[in-house]
């Protein structure tokens, strides 16, 4: 009997493409949309907006997919995960945030929901593996014995960096069909199959975030708990401990900040400042020149091992700290039982608490983990 694999539709042109790709391929395909978070939620707090363009899991997105699979003629099931969604996702988005870290929401997300609880949702209907539409490429390893997660041919749509929690589990379940292709061929395989998402843009908004302001999506969110804006107010001081300036709050600002600062300073700065470090406990917001950004060594906290089963010795590899960062290269160890020191040849900017950090060797990706 053939098997049955559920595709990961979130209504753009990369999954619905992946399930045009496999239905002419004769594969026995099922349709599958996590809905995530209900995008009028909190539309009627100050400052949010009815609806934002270009946000991904729209209910405009769920239309746009469950219209592919009409086109198709596959069967099409939408999945209520929004409970699980803001347990997994946004509580810990804002409560990062509230305590001067940098999130990375869409990690979470694939680690907790997408590979997670999808893959038990299309187990419970009788699907074995799943397919999603993200660049990046997965194959089983004899020599090795282990599963594997590569780089796409497409380097400029990588998405292996929100990709490296995924267990060994997880990725024999997994199939990415775009692993292989461009996004210029992507859409031009689903114009072919006349699909209406063939010119559709990109998703560039993190859900829940309307317009990229946190500011205002974590006013609406705690006053909807019930909660009022914590008061994180303090000083900002320099590297030294002097005082130079005072803030409103340590959630406005993140590690290599330049937005906000200057205006903030008591005293007249020549020199641009930055946020260099956030302490949460005294509320201090470090700041300082561009040239004190740049540090050699991150230490790495809950790491996830792809290509390797664990770290046993040094191991050199190219280490990216944030989804645009180009890869450096870099040594990692062990830092005591459980974290990992990552040191890089060269100082790199902004190794910012709250992001992750991925480890690749060429086209590999050997692990990855949380910048602390």
């Amino acid at each position: 009997m053939q098997e049955t694999i559920a595709v990961a539709m979130s209504g753009g042109v990369d999954s619905s493409a992946v399930a045009a790709l496999l239905h002419s391929q004769g594969k026995n395909i099922i349709g599958l949309t996590l809905q995530l978070w209900d995008q009028r939620r909190l539309a009627h707090h100050e400052g949010m907006p009815e609806s934002v363009q270009g946000r991904c899991c729209s209910i405009d997105d769920v239309y746009d997919a469950r219209r592919v699979a009409e086109h198709l003629g596959i069967p099409y099931y939408v999945v209520n995960q929004q409970k699980r969604f803001e347990e997994d996702v946004v509580k810990p988005f804002v409560a990062d945030y509230l305590n001067g870290r940098t999130p990375i929401p869409c990690t979470l997300c694939n680690n907790h929901l997408k590979f997670d609880q999808l893959l038990v949702t299309a187990r419970g209907i009788g699907a074995e593996r799943v397919a999603t539409g993200h660049y990046a490429r997965v194959n089983f390893d004899e020599e090795r014995g282990r599963w594997l997660l590569k780089r796409p041919a497409d380097t400029a749509k990588d998405q292996s960096y929100f990709l490296f929690g995924l267990t060994q589990e997880q990725l024999s379940r997994t199939l990415f069909p775009l692993g292989d292709m461009v996004k210029p061929a992507v859409r031009k395989l689903a114009a072919a199959q006349g699909l209406r998402v063939a010119n559709k843009p990109d998703s560039q908004e993190i859900c829940f975030i309307p317009g990229g302001d946190y500011k205002t999506f974590l006013t609406a969110y705690l006053s909807e708990q019930g909660r009022d804006m914590p008061d994180s107010s303090g000083d900002l001081v320099t590297p030294d401990g002097e005082v130079v300036g005072h803030h409103e709050g340590i959630h406005s600002f993140t590690i290599g900040q330049k937005k906000g600062v200057q205006q903030r300073l008591t005293s007249h700065q020549q020199t641009p400042f930055f946020v260099l470090g956030i302490e949460p406990a005294s509320n201090r917001v470090i700041v300082g020149e561009d040239s004190l950004l740049h540090q050699r060594t991150a230490i790495v906290d809950r790491a996830n091992w792809i290509s390797i089963a664990e770290l046993r010795e040094p191991m050199r590899v190219l280490a990216k700290i944030r989804h645009r960062h180009e890869p450096a290269p870099a040594t990692l160890r062990m830092h005591g039982d459980s974290l990992v020191e990552c040191t890089f040849d060269n100082p790199q900017r902004a190794i910012t608490p709250g992001q992750a950090a991925l480890f690749f060797q060429h086209d590999l990706v050997v692990g990855g983990g949380w910048i602390r």
